[in-house]
């Protein structure tokens, strides 16, 4: 096809770098159909150095040569002509967190709290390991910076309102704080100047930094090679300048990389804020550095941002994307498991039905879980690889038993995990010597099929799977399971081997029923979304275990977290703290920072295109009862009180379903003040998948239909000798497969259980359960 039938700025690229494999997704104007799109998918290794430095920029390399037609060498810098945006998401940061592998960099804090980070908030996660091992800071060096500031007045006083500090419009003092400690004389409990700071506090600075003395540290640091730092001043969420002040002057200095809390997130609470930050300052270079070598695969163009060059945008651990200038290291810590989140959200959610979704993302060494129920359900502090941060992230719980995962028999128990037999060496049937795992086990219970999957194991990298490898381990294993029970407990190979299947469904379901049942939703009303490479193996009996009835498998559901990226929204937020009563006086006020929030949000997706019926808000309050700890993110909805932004109602709503009771004798405060914007990217999804099926003619299938058939163990049944095998591309829309049966595309497998029905849409596999 000649280069010119493509129009300029109109190819769609998305690219999603894994940790085992990079997946593409593309789309470009159909040249003989002009109101269509033709799709491209590209699956290579996130990592092989011998054919190319970067998987994406080859990925997006081998679909220009596909979509124009000519052949682009390897190495040549991309013309970005045709492209109209390139969509990332990527687990560089994430990566670097785990391994330990991120920037060099110092830490600039209080005077006094040298130690604070270290010293965390006294978290116990092993409470009995007789040898505990404590992961180091991130942070190779402190330094202490003399400045000091306070709040005035304290917590629990009664009379707080009354005794409080008073400021006019202007932020001026206008009467000084009365209450316990007060010294009599000036505004406060002592000298030095006193300030309303974002929060409405009053704020006493008891010492400014030196600013001379604060330059002579920063240019030794500079000299013993730092170039990445973090700064964490006490009450900086409420009074950034001291933050301020010492950031720009680092700037100066030829720091390339600052990380200031008060600007990453101003909230309460120093500890997740300071290791939020230096999380961000260990991250960002090195996801920078990445993205560097990234750019430099294309035309300077992309880089540019302007209005008339290809887009750029990656995706957020919280499942927005975000423009170059807002993407960090904090925000890219779920970025690539946010990818699939939307993809299986948006096209399983029917709007009129809304029937909440568990997505489920079966892959090699571990198996991801979300729920979707009209919104993305986001968290604002979570643990990752020992660091607790402080940044909204998706609600993703993660559990290590996947396709790799190693099984073993100790002490009268089946276990499927933790440890994975990665990539290298791979499972037993890799024939690279490795441990039985998951995949084993589906292998001799006839669940995958050898024909069928790529010819890329054993040393020269051109042999089928080995099932002979697998049986003979399992045959081993066998021997010793019967050999420690009673002659009447004896078990046959497949039972055996089974067991173990039961063990790795069951250990997947558990972060399911944490989702769900254990805050107080009916497991059973859900629809499974599954994907991820081995997902498709699965799904039939998790579901069956947890008692729900209808799976979807999308088509594209083994590069699902790519096509996600083609369906995302842009999103931009902003975030104040705010240290207020909830009461109806205060309303309006509260009302009046959220508008003033609003109109900035609004602001910055129009400067980055979008306008009009294609943004929309969430406007939240993170709400606290007065004299605990947690706070609760609350975004209220019509059907809240008096259906206009009624906070309360919708807090106490929340509130009782997270801890199943409220404090009705205490008053609410309001911790911060949110607006999230998000700006759409597409029109429409068309129809659901629900409303496709209530439609289209389904027919069953003939069993002679089948490519082939193999003999399958299924629970309850025993051995189908004849399980026919079909393939995806040869079924059409509407077509029925009744279990037992396997389905099977280019990428995976999908087992059909005794009992389940499968039906052919135009985007999924629609199965349901008797």
């Amino acid at each position: 096809m000649p280069a010119k039938t493509i129009p300029d700025r109109s190819i769609r690229i998305c690219a999603d770098r894994g940790g085992t494999f990079c997946d593409v997704h593309a789309s470009f104007p159909d040249p003989e159909k002009t109101n269509e799109r033709k799709e491209i998918v590209v699956k290579l290794l996130s990592q092989d150095p011998a054919n190319y430095s970067d998987a994406p920029t080859e990925g997006i390399r081998r679909v220009l040569e596909i979509a124009t037609g000519e052949t682009i060498p390897r190495g040549t810098v991309l013309s970005t002509d045709k492209i109209d945006y390139i969509r990332l998401s990527t687990t560089v940061a994430t990566n670097a967190l785990l391994e330990r592998k991120g920037h060099k960099h110092a830490l600039l804090i209080t005077r006094g709290f040298k130690d604070l980070l270290l010293i965390g908030n006294q978290s116990r996660p092993k409470i009995f390991d007789l040898n505990i091992r404590r992961p180091p800071p991130l942070y190779s060096a402190v330094l202490e910076v003399d400045e000091r500031v306070t709040l005035v007045g304290y917590t629990s006083d009664p009379k707080a309102e009354e005794h409080a500090v008073r400021f006019d419009e202007h932020g001026k003092v206008k009467r000084g704080y009365r209450g316990a400690g007060w010294d009599g004389e000036g505004d406060a409990e002592g000298p030095g100047e006193v300030v309303q700071g974002l929060s409405g506090e009053a704020v006493r600075v008891m010492r400014r930094p030196d600013m001379a003395k604060v330059r002579e540290d920063l240019k030794k640091l500079y000299d013993d090679g730092y170039r990445s730092i973090a700064i964490v001043f006490c009450h900086s969420y409420t009074y950034p300048e001291h933050e301020l002040e010492v950031a720009a002057l680092a700037r100066t200095l030829g720091f390339k990389h600052v990380s200031a809390s008060s600007q990453l997130l101003p909230m309460i609470k120093m500890v997740p804020r300071g290791v939020s930050s230096t999380a961000d300052a260990y991250l960002t270079p090195v996801l920078r550095q990445y993205l560097d070598g990234f750019f430099s695969g294309f035309d300077e163009k992309l880089r540019d941002g302007k209005t008339r060059s290809p887009r750029v945008e990656f995706m957020g651990s919280d499942g927005g994307l975000l423009d170059l200038n807002n993407f960090s290291g904090l925000k890219s810590i779920l970025s690539g498991p946010a990818g699939g989140v939307v993809g299986y959200a948006l096209t399983s959610w029917d709007e009129e039905k809304r029937i909440p979704v568990i997505g489920i993302d079966v892959g090699g060494t571990s198996t991801d879980v979300s729920r979707f129920a009209g919104r993305y359900e986001v968290v604002y502090e979570t643990t990752t690889a020992g660091v607790t941060i402080q940044s909204p992230q998706l609600d993703i719980n993660t559990v290590a038993a996947g396709g790799g995962s190693c099984l073993t028999f100790q002490n009268g128990l089946f276990l499927a995990g933790p440890h994975s037999a990665g990539a290298e060496p791979g499972p037993a049937c890799y024939r690279k010597g490795g441990p039985l795992a998951v995949t084993d086990a589906n292998l001799v219970l006839g669940r995958l099929v050898p024909d069928y999957f790529p010819k890329i194991f054993g040393k020269s990298e051109n042999e089928p799977l080995d099932v002979e490898a697998s049986r003979s381990a399992f045959d081993k294993l066998a021997a010793e399971i019967n050999a420690s029970v009673s002659e009447d407990k004896k078990m046959g190979l497949d039972e055996i081997v089974y067991g173990f299947i039961k063990v790795a469904n069951e250990t997947m379901c558990r972060p399911i029923r944490a989702l769900t049942e254990a805050r107080g939703y009916a497991t059973s009303k859900h629809i499974l979304a599954s994907f991820g490479g081995a997902g498709g193996q699965h799904a039939c009996e998790i579901a069956q275990l947890l008692g729900i009835k209808t799976i979807l498998i999308h088509h594209y559901s083994s590069i699902l977290s790519a096509y996600g990226l083609a369906l995302a929204d842009r999103a931009y937020e902003l975030q104040e703290p705010s240290s207020t009563f909830y009461t109806s006086e205060n309303r309006s006020t509260l009302r009046a920072r959220l508008d003033k929030l609003d109109a900035q949000v609004r602001e910055e997706l129009s400067r980055q295109g979008f306008e009009g019926s294609r943004v929309r808000t969430e406007r939240m309050l993170n709400m606290r009862f007065e004299g605990t700890d947690t706070a609760l993110m609350v975004l209220p909805t019509p059907e809240d009180g008096d259906g206009d932004e009624d906070f309360e109602t919708a807090f106490k709503r929340v509130y009782k379903a997270e801890f199943g009771f409220l404090l009705e004798t205490k008053s609410i405060i309001v911790d911060d003040v949110k607006v999230r914007g998000i700006g759409k990217t597409f029109d429409s999804l068309g129809e659901s998948v629900f409303k496709e099926v209530a439609r289209i003619e389904k027919r069953d299938v003939d069993p002679a239909k089948a490519d082939s058939t193999h003999s399958v163990y299924f629970d309850g049944v025993g051995r189908v000798k004849d399980t026919p095998v079909f393939l995806l591309t040869s079924l059409h829309v509407g077509d029925t497969v009744k279990g037992p049966a396997m389905i099977i595309d280019n990428t995976q497998t999908i087992v059909i259980i005794p009992g389940a029905t499968a039906v052919l849409t135009s985007k999924h596999l629609y199965i349901t359960l008797d």
